[in-house]
């Protein structure tokens, strides 16, 4: 084979070093986490109106199923070519898995039994301040206004979910959301060790296909002993828009913004996601909003405005 030959592009998307990005590559970052976040919101309002069909094992594997076929025609190819990569990488791309698709997205769906999508997102947005934790911890700096845009948003995100005043009790769902915040948070922070040959679609399909085998043997306990669902359209619609959207393109889109921006900066525009789910939510599932709701959400938008405010 010559040398040539071996450097042909492949159909894969490039590769990508876990850098600072540089000021050109910034607002894309920015836009893409944007993109992430509005399509992640949805998921959660998918998943409270499958609270009562699907059980939160089963919707988590399907998810991942559709996703696998979603991201398979331009991935599985590239992803056979470099299983030795794959191979030398493992322990990192089964962490990954573990803590971005087996466990994350199943402790959502668990959480959407007892509590309501808009409380779903609004608790998701402790995700920035881990990621920053994580980020400080390893080094970085985030800056004053970074850290003064963080507390404003994360100040409305508290008051939204005590309703005015700081939360005091939390119920069992909203437990689980917390755990799903902080494994969400880790497997972010664990991106920036992505290695760096490991192309954008390669990871995706790796780690949904690691992810789906992970969830299959606790899949199949749930089919012996909460049985299947009936696969409607109110079922199969939100499961394919979970898959497709909200797993292969979004989860795509936010492994490129990290790569561009750092979990730091990406998570900041995470905070926009209670805002997100709290207009899908009253929108299609009638889940009220409130005078009080929207100061919140204007304090949200503000304090994200703030931190991600270029410095000049």
């Amino acid at each position: 084979m010559s040398l040539t030959t071996a450097r042909r592009p492949t159909t894969d998307l490039p590769a990508l070093a876990p850098r600072p990005a540089p000021v050109r590559g910034a607002g894309l970052g920015l836009l893409l986490a944007l993109l992430a976040t509005v399509v992640w919101s949805g998921s959660f309002v998918a998943s409270r109106a499958l609270h009562d069909t699907v059980p939160p094992v089963q919707h988590a594997f399907w998810r991942w199923i559709v996703a696998l076929v979603a991201v398979a025609p331009f991935a599985a190819r590239a992803a056979w070519r470099r299983r030795a990569l794959i191979r030398r990488h493992l322990g990192f791309l089964a962490l990954a898995s573990l803590l971005g698709v087996t466990v994350y997205n199943t402790l959502v769906n668990q959480a959407g039994l007892t509590t309501s999508a808009a409380s779903m997102g609004m608790i998701m947005a402790a995700s920035p301040v881990l990621m920053a934790g994580y980020e400080r911890l390893g080094g970085t700096r985030l800056g004053a206004r970074r850290v003064t845009g963080m507390l404003i948003a994360c100040a409305g995100v508290l008051l939204l979910v005590g309703r005015g005043a700081l939360p005091t009790r939390l119920g069992a769902g909203d437990l689980w959301m917390f755990a799903a915040a902080l494994s969400f948070a880790s497997y972010s922070a664990l991106l920036k060790r992505r290695p760096a040959e490991l192309g954008g679609a390669v990871l995706l399909f790796t780690t949904f296909l690691i992810g789906a085998l992970m969830l299959a043997p606790v899949f199949a306990v749930s089919l012996a002993v909460q049985g299947g669902f009936e696969p409607t359209a109110d079922a199969v619609g939100p499961l394919l828009y979970v898959g497709v959207a909200s797993s292969a393109v979004a989860f795509f889109a936010w492994n490129k913004a990290i790569a561009l921006i750092g979990a730091a900066r990406a998570g900041v525009v995470y905070y926009l996601q209670p805002v997100c789910v709290a207009l899908l939510s009253y929108a299609l599932l009638g889940e009220g909003l409130g005078v009080l709701g929207a100061a919140c959400m204007a304090l949200i938008l503000g304090g994200v405005a703030l931190a991600s405010a270029r410095s000049r």
